[in-house]
């Protein structure tokens, strides 16, 4: 195994963002089951607070699943949301944990009075069979996978496609997890308002899934003109603003990222060697084209990540003909040295600063 574990690189963002993670969970908890009990005076408080506070547990874990689920598309939507991408995985593990808490208080509570194992109590049926709790049982084990796996080190080891495709799976726990709600808590309910949230929430994120496709699949379609000699216009020099870039569609799903550094301009792979983020949604920082994803960075002049980083991505060769950009189609090798576009002086003063 030739990857090396590092381990989490703990920085203020990242402990004061978990920080408030862990005090809104808290105060979700806290808010189920302080309302319930106001609500429901007349019940046993020995009886009722294990059955809310589990109930609060699930209830909490299918939040925050909708809420991961719901970053993806809404980062492709709208940058605005794109810095809810940086802690995402902060947040899958916050999801496992407590959906493992909601785990533990059912099978204590239902499984750990009699002189059968818990586990198999919860789980197995008098007379054999398995329930809906089996299909939470399975959506707990895919979400300790995937936590099990956020680590860079996985990332590394396994590349970034196949880590990709390995954390796909958690559509599949979001399945499983419907399937468990409905076969289990809405049986016993006679309210249409958790079977109408559940509901909307499934229909929410189809829609922003299908919307966020639908307007990347319009991009890629996008037919760029092109120069006699193949290569691609992408606009005015001066449209671009300063220290931000404009992203091209070369044709089959390639994208190229134009950043504009004061009066410069560079070209790069669009495409993050981290986990694919889109690196022209970033920004420049400290000379180097920031990842709005998770941070990584790469030095505009040679897309190489700055030291002790060894990460690389492609260049692209850039012209400017009469005050148009344009880029040759056919990129670098990763890491690969490029020289600086100059913006002609009647287009540096347009959209800069």
């Amino acid at each position: 195994m030739s990857v090396r574990f590092r381990a989490v690189n703990w920085t203020r963002h990242k402990l004061v963002y978990d920080a408030i993670v862990v005090g809104l969970c808290v105060a979700f908890v806290a808010a189920f089951i302080g309302v319930s009990l106001a609500a429901y005076p007349d019940r046993q408080p020995d009886q009722w607070i294990p059955t809310l506070l589990m109930r609060a547990l699930g209830t909490l874990a299918l939040v925050l699943l909708h809420v991961i689920l719901a970053i993806g598309p809404l980062a492709r939507l709208s940058e605005r949301f794109t810095f809810l991408l940086a802690n995402r995985r902060h947040l899958g593990v916050t999801l496992f944990l407590v959906a493992l808490l909601h785990a533990l208080v059912v099978t204590g509570w239902y499984g750990g009075f009699g002189v059968e194992n818990p586990l198999v109590a919860v789980l197995v049926r008098p007379g054999g069979g398995v329930g809906f709790e089996f299909l939470g049982f399975l959506a707990l084990l895919v979400l300790l996978l995937l936590a099990a796996t956020s680590h860079d080190f996985w990332l590394a080891f396994l590349g970034p496609a196949a880590w990709k495709a390995l954390h796909m799976l958690v559509y599949v726990a979001y399945a499983l997890v419907v399937a468990h709600v409905t076969l289990g808590v809405l049986r016993s309910e006679t309210s249409l308002v958790l079977p109408a949230l559940l509901a909307a929430g499934a229909l929410a994120l189809g829609g922003l899934h299908l919307a966020a496709g639908t307007r990347e699949l319009k991009r890629d379609a996008a037919t760029p003109d092109r120069a006699d000699d193949g290569w691609v216009d992408i606009g005015d020099a001066g449209d671009i603003p300063d220290q931000r870039a404009r992203v091209v569609c070369l044709g089959g799903g390639a994208r190229v990222a134009v950043f504009r550094d004061g009066g410069s301009l560079h070209a790069m792979s669009n495409i993050c060697s981290h986990q694919g983020g889109p690196i022209g949604e970033g920004e420049i920082i400290d000379g180097c084209a920031t990842c709005p994803w998770h941070g990584y960075q790469y030095n505009i002049a040679d897309g190489t990540s700055p030291p002790p980083y060894t990460e690389k991505i492609p260049t692209y060769e850039l012209r400017v003909r009469g005050g148009r950009v344009q880029v040759n189609p056919e990129p670098n090798a990763p890491g690969t040295p490029t020289q600086p576009v100059s913006i002609p002086s009647d287009a540096n003063s347009e959209h800069a600063g």
